[in-house]
């Protein structure tokens, strides 16, 4: 190569310790910007490559950011974490039930003397063989609150029952023992106070309703108020007013000696 070559070469920077003889400047061009004419595409590329994965598109990501926002709000609603927040999903009670239906008619002749008022405490508890109260199980405490009352069945007086003077002024009665009548739950009064449960049982509750346990409370609570009534004094104080108002009767009849006996 003539001198006076080099020399331009030189100043213009073509040439060089770096540039590989016999190729010329416009392949070394090409070879920067690559086949398409795209300078440093193929180094981009590489790292879009190394940088992860595929990024998820926009048309799955939403629906299921919609899903966990909506899920959220209704659980917040639903277990009452915000309570300043309004209840949008707030049920209506609507009674659908029909008109109540005569049976039967059943004459009484009982004497109610005397009406007691209990209240129990029923603590149920279930348990799961081999599992944690926090996973299987349930405890429940209810208030049940009830009435039972005692009669006399006057009814049941024979024809021996009533003894009564030649001169009508002594009479003498005989009547059967008080007793017990069934005790009836007063629903408006009785409530469940507090009520824990595992986590499968809250699973369970959360799909579907278990009536069969408010029945077993309801039966368990009037039983123990049944129990309670016959350890009590209710019969015979009804006894006692059973006579009382007999003889305040028979007295203003014109009596002047009345005797009530039990038997």
């Amino acid at each position: 190569m003539p001198p006076h070559r080099e020399a331009r070469e030189a100043k213009s920077g073509r040439g060089g310790p770096d540039r590989k003889p016999g190729r010329t400047v416009v392949e070394e061009r090409d070879r920067d910007e690559g086949p398409d004419g795209g300078r440093g595409r193929g180094r981009d590329e590489s790292r879009a490559v190394a940088g992860g994965g595929r990024r998820v598109p926009w048309y799955v990501a939403l629906p299921i950011t919609l899903a966990l926002i909506a899920a959220a709000f209704l659980a917040a609603v639903r277990l009452d974490w915000l309570p300043g927040l309004p209840d949008i999903f707030g049920t209506e009670t609507k009674d659908r039930s029909g008109p109540a239906v005569l049976k039967s008619i059943q004459d009484m002749s009982r004497y109610q003397a005397a009406t007691g008022n209990f209240q129990v405490i029923v603590d149920l508890e279930k348990d799961a063989k081999f599992l944690p109260d926090a996973i299987r199980g349930n405890r429940t405490l209810y208030v049940g609150a009830g009435a039972v009352s005692a009669y006399v069945d006057l009814g049941r007086v024979g024809k021996d029952g009533v003894t009564v003077s030649d001169d009508r002024r002594s009479v003498v009665l005989r009547l059967p023992h008080a007793k017990l009548d069934q005790a009836a739950l007063d629903a408006k009064r009785s409530y469940v106070f507090t009520k824990e449960r595992g986590l499968l049982d809250r699973l369970g509750d959360f799909f579907g309703s278990n009536p069969g346990n408010e029945h077993e409370l309801n039966v368990l609570a009037t039983q123990k108020i049944q129990d309670a009534a016959k350890e009590s004094d209710l019969d015979t104080r009804a006894e006692q007013n059973t006579r009382s108002m007999l003889a305040g009767l028979l007295h203003s009849l014109g009596f002047t000696s009345v005797e009530v006996r039990f038997q």
